[in-house]
């Protein structure tokens, strides 16, 4: 890269923190998430190894201390782990963290690869414990191969975060026990309001929780005390007295967490959205295959900082009403 600028934003927020999807597919077709029936990419549109390993070598000269490796499901691409040892050896060179977000299905294969290539905390979906509502929500009956890659992620020494999505009527009922079984775990839990991205077979707005009242019904059995800690990320935490584990929560619908915003999105295909919740973004592939790849990367990366919004527009606030983007989250990168 011929610039070192770091990237900073119109509104003087320094970007630190790259979530690159590496693949749009997915092996569960969670029904809050994506159709049963999805269409991925053509894997001509995806971006080779060698391309995601060079953005991500550019993004670090540009000052991104920490990328988590997103999808779809980040451990379906097959070379998948070449990447991640790569950029692995980044990690103290430039790089403060190098993480990933799984679904867990795979993680009884690659957990002590990921650990031995550098990646020590990753974040697990995990809706439910459950195994027919696991079904039901993921269209899979996964489960019990999720559990067991968590037990491996345990096993390798990786720190894991389990992410929830809370969803009214389907999996409000689990969520304590989620909570609790993580934190007995030793592992960190985090809920998320249900994003409106792409659209889905149900009406999300039946389905919409506001963590307000998850926490409120939480606080009725629990100590939940607000914590000092911070990741990087949007949720906040509370240290939980009774289970002596941190709980997250993650509202961009309830309560907007764009001023503090860190964070740029690449998706597969080398798009750059400067915000996940809109439709502001540069074409990173163009640059990379274009005849002078560092110029165009650093004049791309430029734009980006001058059209990231103040913050996203997300509401699920009527039945029937369209999603805020017809992206999928799975497209856009976890």
């Amino acid at each position: 890269m011929t610039d070192h600028a770091p990237l900073v934003d119109q509104f003087q927020r320094r970007i630190t923190y790259l979530r690159m999807s590496v693949t749009d597919r997915c092996d569960l077709r969670c029904a809050y998430c994506m159709p049963e029936r999805m269409t991925f990419l053509p894997r001509k549109d995806v971006l080779s190894l060698e391309e995601l390993h060079d953005l991500a070598l550019g993004f670090i000269d540009r000052g991104i201390t920490k990328i988590r490796l997103t999808g779809g499901e980040p451990l379906v691409r097959r070379d998948m782990m070449e990447l991640v040892h790569a950029l692995g050896r980044k990690v103290g060179d430039g790089l403060d963290e190098l993480t990933l977000t799984t679904n867990g299905t795979r993680l009884a294969e690659f957990a002590e690869d990921l650990f031995a290539f550098g990646v020590r905390r990753i974040n697990v979906s995990l809706d439910t414990l459950d195994r027919e509502t696991f079904a039901r929500l993921a269209r899979r009956d996964s489960l019990p191969q999720v559990l067991e890659g968590l037990a491996a992620a345990k096993a390798a020494g990786l720190k894991v975060k389990l992410n929830t999505v809370a969803l009214k009527g389907l999996n409000e009922d689990h969520i304590p026990e989620v909570v609790a079984w993580a934190h007995g775990q030793g592992f960190d839990s985090t809920l998320i309001e249900v994003m409106p991205l792409g659209e889905v077979e149900e009406d999300r707005f039946d389905h919409y929780l506001p963590l307000l009242a998850v926490r409120e019904k939480l606080e009725q059995r629990w100590t939940l005390t607000p914590s000092e800690h911070r990741t990087g990320g949007p949720a906040r935490y509370f240290d939980v007295a009774e289970t002596g584990g941190r709980l997250g929560l993650i509202t961009p619908l309830t309560n907007n967490f764009c001023e503090g915003c860190n964070r740029i999105r690449v998706t597969a295909t080398g798009q750059l959205f400067a915000c996940l919740g809109g439709n502001e973004r540069v074409d990173l592939r163009a640059a990379l295959r274009s005849a002078d790849p560092d110029a165009a990367l650093t004049e791309a990366l430029d734009v980006a900082m001058k059209i990231k919004p103040a913050r996203h527009h997300f509401a699920i606030d009527k039945p029937g009403a369209a999603p805020a983007l017809p992206r999928h989250m799975s497209m856009t990168g976890g």
